[in-house]
C-alpha cells in the first residue's frame, strides 16, 4: 500500500544522536489514534472542510503518532490519508499538513530532492539543510534519499553543484565529521587555527581545500575552540575572515557551518526573522523550519529568536502570517514566550 511505504521504517526521531531536544511538538497524552482517525474523517468530510480540527490533531501529534493516525484512518476507511489530505487541502496549509506527514529524515531528504530536481538549483535550501544538520541526521537522510528516490545524495549533489561549492557540500554529505570526545587535544587546535589562518587571510587567494576538510572533519566541540584560537592569529574572527576570502554560494555555506557550529538555534532563529522581515513572509523558509525543526529544537529556537529581536516568535508569525497558514505554523510553534 502507498501508506505502508510511505511510512516505511521512517521514525527515525532521535536522530540526532545524543544532542538534547527541546521539541515543541510532544507526544499527546491519552493518544488514541482511533479517535483521531474518526475526528479527522468527520473534518475532512464537513462542507468546506474542518481545516482547525485537522490543524489541531497534526500539529499536537508527534510524527510517529501521526503515523499511527494514518494507518488507523487507513483501516477504517481503506484510504490513503495522505492522499485524502491532498484533496481536501490546498496552498500554505497542504504544504505544511503533508510536511508533517513525514519524519524529519524523509522531509529534509524530500527538500533536498525538490531544491535539485529540475532545471536550477535552490542553493539557498541545500545549504541551510547539509550545513545545518549533524552527522548522524545526515547519515540518516542518504539512507532515506536513497530509499524514496533510488538515487544516491551524493551523486545528485555532485551532478547539481559545481567548484568549491560543490566540493564542500560533497565533503558534508560524505559524513566523515569526528564523534565528540571527551579529550581535549590543545596541540590539534592550535594546528587547525593556524592552519585556517594560513589557508586564508594570511595568504594571497585561498587555500579552500584546507577549510573543507577542518570544517567538515573535525567534531563541532573542537571547531569551537579552534575558532576562538583562531583570534589570536588573524586580526579577524572566522565569519570575518570567510567574508573576505570567498563569495557566493561557498561564503554562505562556510558561514552557516561557523554560525551552525557556534549556536545552531540562534542560527535558525535569524533565518526566521530574515524571512519575515518587512512586508509579507518568505512562505518556503519559515515552513521549511518549523516542520523540520518542530519535533528537535524549535523551543531553543524560540528563546533565541526572543532574546535576539525582543519580540517572541508567535507574535512574529501572527503579524506576517494570515488564515489557516497562520494557524497551523502558530500550532507548530507551540504558545507565545
Amino acid at each position: 500500500m502507498a501508506l505502508v511505504s510511505e511510512f516505511l521504517g521512517q521514525l527515525a526521531l532521535n536522530v540526532g544522536g545524543p544532542d538534547p531536544r527541546f521539541p515543541t511538538v510532544v507526544p499527546a497524552r491519552d493518544f488514541d489514534p482511533d479517535a483521531d482517525a474518526v475526528r479527522i474523517d468527520t473534518a475532512i468530510r464537513t462542507k468546506g472542510v474542518d481545516k482547525q480540527t485537522i490543524i489541531d490533531i497534526l500539529t499536537r501529534r508527534t510524527y510517529a503518532q501521526r503515523r499511527d493516525i494514518a494507518f488507523a484512518f487507513e483501516k477504517r476507511t481503506k484510504k490513503d490519508l495522505i492522499s485524502v489530505l491532498k484533496g481536501a487541502l490546498s496552498g500554505s496549509l497542504e504544504t505544511v499538513v503533508l510536511g508533517l506527514m513525514k519524519s524529519t529524515a524523509q522531509y529534509d531528504a524530500s527538500e533536498i530532492r525538490g531544491s535539485i530536481k529540475g532545471l536550477g538549483t535552490d542553493e539557498e535550501t541545500l545549504i541551510e539543510i547539509l550545513c545545518s544538520r549533524s552527522k548522524a541526521e545526515l547519515v540518516e537522510i542518504k539512507r532515506v534519499y536513497k530509499e524514496l528516490f533510488k538515487k544516491d545524495l551524493e551523486k545528485d549533489v555532485a551532478g547539481d553543484t559545481s567548484g568549491d561549492f560543490a566540493k564542500l557540500l560533497m565533503a558534508l554529505v560524505e559524513t566523515k565529521r569526528a564523534e565528540a570526545s571527551g579529550v581535549v587535544d590543545y596541540q590539534k587546535i592550535d594546528d587547525d587555527a593556524r592552519a585556517l589562518h594560513e589557508a586564508g587571510v594570511k595568504q594571497k587567494g585561498t587555500d579552500v581545500s584546507t577549510w573543507i576538510s577542518i570544517m567538515s572533519e573535525r567534531s563541532i566541540p573542537h571547531l569551537q575552540k579552534v575558532f576562538q584560537k583562531y583570534k589570536s592569529y588573524s586580526p579577524y574572527d572566522m565569519q570575518e575572515s570567510i567574508s573576505k576570502e570567498v563569495k557566493g554560494d561557498l561564503e554562505t555555506s562556510f558561514l552557516t557551518l561557523v554560525n551552525c557550529f557556534e549556536n545552531k538555534p540562534l542560527y535558525f532563529a535569524n533565518r526566521l526573522h530574515d524571512a519575515m522581515k518587512g512586508k509579507g513572509a518568505k512562505e518556503k523558509v519559515l515552513t521549511r523550519i518549523l516542520v523540520s525543526r518542530c519535533e528537535v529544537d524549535l523551543m531553543k529556537i524560540r528563546s533565541e529568536f526572543k532574546l535576539q529581536h525582543g519580540q517572541s516568535l508567535h507574535k512574529t508569525i501572527a503579524e506576517h502570517t494570515k488564515g489557516d497558514y497562520e494557524k497551523v505554523l502558530l500550532g507548530l510553534c507551540g504558545e507565545d514566550d
